[in-house]
């Protein structure tokens, strides 16, 4: 039996984790090797995983069934199957749940679950699980992280704007009327500035 217990923290809004852990392509993009199959009519659907064990590389085919909870923003994973060969019979489950990290204002996924395996290939694939399930674990949590980042501006932190900068024209003038001692007020472009006199009609 291989077991999982793992905790994820994203620096995202709970609302928007959980818009993509629930959400079975979304987390398929999450994982290497993974690949969403055909769905069915009972809500079921097929999935693959290519998982490689020291020298050996498994692929299980599963069918997969997930309930969720929107209220309590919580699933439960059920998935049965084998790897390619029939070797290995798998079956298995579990359970994740996303919640508000009030420390740092993100958000904490929590994932327990078991997976029960019979056949030839078993006890390799049991022997080397610790290691595979930290490296998935860990490619996972990044996939994740980056997957829940804002996408667009309505979502995203406010960037100060970059100082406005004189155009051409205005740097041009200034320096001009430095050299000539002339005051570099704003005139309209290509009137030079000009002191009317007073008294004397032409």
């Amino acid at each position: 039996m291989i077991s999982i217990a793992e905790k994820i923290d994203v620096p995202s809004p709970p609302a928007r984790v959980w818009e993509i852990i629930s959400d079975p392509s979304a987390v398929v993009s999450c994982v290497g090797g993974a690949e969403l199959g055909e769905s069915h009519d009972d809500g079921s659907f097929d999935g693959v995983l290519v998982v490689r064990f020291g020298g050996i590389r498994v692929k299980f085919a599963a069918r997969i069934t997930l309930e969720l909870d929107q209220d309590e923003r919580e699933g439960r994973l059920t998935a049965r199957g084998r790897d390619g060969q029939g070797a290995t019979r798998f079956s298995g489950g579990a359970v994740f749940r996303v919640t508000e990290d009030t420390v740092t204002g993100g958000t904490q996924v929590a994932m327990t679950g078991e997976m029960n395996l019979s056949g030839k290939l078993a006890p390799l694939i049991e022997s080397g699980a610790g290691v595979v399930v930290a490296r998935m674990a860990r490619e996972f949590s990044a996939a994740l992280v980056e997957r829940c980042a804002p996408t667009d501006t309505a979502d995203a932190t406010p960037i100060a704007a970059p100082a406005e900068r004189p155009g051409l024209w205005q740097r041009l003038r200034a320096r001009l009327a430095r050299l000539f001692g002339r005051d570099p007020s704003p005139t309209r472009p290509g009137k030079a500035t000009s002191t009317p006199s007073r008294g004397v009609r032409p």
